[in-house]
């Protein structure tokens, strides 16, 4: 294992270094200029990088700014955090002028990069292009202050509403504070982007769960025209539920929560000089991964069923993880832990696999070779199979009708439920999904909060 000269705190939690503003312009003016361009398409979100990067690359970099402002309001994380290869970046149009230049001389305009880069420069200018609407008497509550949450409430601010966003943890961001390493997202990052909601009035109450019978569903009687869900994924699958009593394992929600939320000292501690074995293929797994070898493991590995190119994780992420000296246990399946009288945790059981047909999720479903079962010899298991709502949301708001494994049915070009002026968005409509797939749902809830309250 590879080990990373970084096992202080300052260190793990720097995020990499973005375009400085030479560097942003050099890139704009790659930009072919497309009368159409696809890449605005390409962004969920409706960020509009044709737009912002044309004003850029003349030079009208306070209005490239407002651009993004304007119409994400975590444009910032959505720079940094976005898979822009397979969305706005695939669509660029200096991409497709190179499909048929093997020597590769041109490539996509590096857009993720260029938002990033706007959005920090318009911290260290102090240039803040957002401005709130004449105020209106209808206040709004929000649950969840993840990306969905605080994009709704921050469109909903602009409009003039008063907004109060209700957040369960001590600290908002959802899963952008809870959910993301620091070397890929620092706090201070993310205090920025709030700040920039906090500015335009939208009132924080944190360590206030919404929780129990109807409470979600009370909020309407308590005084607020209407209500925005995005509660968010924050119960864990688990491979061995009764399990997670052990020492040594964990889910990937208290893992990287852990992280983030002051138990730095005592996981890395748990991790420093030890075997870890991490089992998932998605992007979750792979920061766990790369965390646990940057927290000075001794070994890491990454246990997956399936094959390397049907891990879900994007193919950068992949190739990171194996940079720090990950082992990619691939064609192999866990099927429980191997634990001492005195409840430690000594390995993790597993069964090799082979490809049959492909399942519902269209790839390659993974079927277990007999007598092949072996032991992986572990200190600390990290489970990153997956996230799901809190068993008891559904009591949370009663009259919600529900698409299937707790998560909220919607009408998908509003965000409205079933009941009236109750909307929602985020995982907890889609499950799992990109952040600016969240944004995005924010952004449509909000704009038909408006017009359901204008009626």
């Amino acid at each position: 294992m590879r080990r990373f000269a970084l096992n202080s705190a300052n260190h793990f939690k720097q995020m990499r270094k973005g375009l400085d503003l030479p560097q942003a312009i050099a890139e704009a003016d790659r930009c072919l200029l497309c009368h159409d361009a696809p890449c605005s398409k390409g962004c969920p979100a409706d960020t509009r990088p044709a737009e912002f990067i044309r004003k850029l690359r003349f030079r009208n970099i306070t209005g490239a700014i407002r651009t993004i402002k304007e119409n994400n309001i975590l444009g910032g994380a959505c720079g940094e955090l976005c898979p822009t290869h397979r969305l706005c970046e695939k669509e660029c149009s200096a991409r497709f002028s190179s499909l048929n230049r093997p020597e590769g001389a041109d490539r996509p305009i590096r857009i993720g990069n260029i938002q990033r880069f706007l959005i920090e420069h318009s911290w260290q200018i102090g240039f803040k292009p957002l401005r709130k609407a004449a105020p209106r008497a209808e206040a709004i509550a929000v649950v969840g202050s993840g990306p969905a949450g605080l994009s709704c409430a921050a469109e909903l601010a602009k409009g003039g509403y008063p907004v109060t966003l209700f957040e369960a943890r001590p600290e908002p961001g959802g899963v952008l504070r809870y959910g993301v390493v620091s070397y890929r997202f620092s706090l201070e990052f993310l205090r920025n982007e709030l700040r920039d909601i906090a500015d335009l009035g939208v009132e924080f109450k944190c360590n206030h769960p919404i929780a129990g019978p109807a409470a979600a569903e009370n909020l309407l009687k308590e005084g607020f025209s209407a209500l925005f869900l995005a509660p968010g994924l924050w119960a864990a699958e688990a491979l061995a539920p009764k399990a997670h009593s052990v020492p040594g394992v964990h889910s990937s929600v208290d893992y990287l929560s852990a992280l983030r939320d002051g138990r730095f000292k005592e996981m890395t501690r748990a991790i420093e000089g030890k075997t870890v074995a991490v089992i998932g293929g998605g992007s979750v797994a792979m920061d766990c991964v790369e965390s646990a070898a940057r927290l000075g493991a001794k070994d890491v590995y990454l246990i997956y069923r399936r094959s390397y190119a049907q891990m879900p994780a994007e193919p950068d992420e992949r190739m990171e993880a194996q940079a720090a000296g990950v082992h990619f246990l691939l064609l192999n399946q866990p099927m429980g832990y191997v634990v001492s009288r005195g409840r430690r945790l000594k390995g993790l059981r597993l069964v090799r696999t082979r490809l049959g047909e492909p399942d519902g999720s269209g790839r390659r479903s993974p079927k277990p070779v007999r007598g092949s079962e072996w032991v992986l010899a572990c200190d600390v298991a990290i489970e990153a199979i997956g996230n799901r709502p809190a068993a008891d949301s559904p009591r949370w708001y009663p009259r919600v009708k529900l698409a299937g494994h707790h998560l909220i049915k919607v009408n998908s070009r509003t965000g409205q439920t079933s009941v009236k002026g109750i909307f929602a968005g985020g995982d907890i409509v889609r499950g799992p999904a990109l952040v600016v797939q969240a944004v995005a749902d924010g952004k449509r809830a909000a704009a038909a909060i408006q017009r359901y309250l204008n009626r």
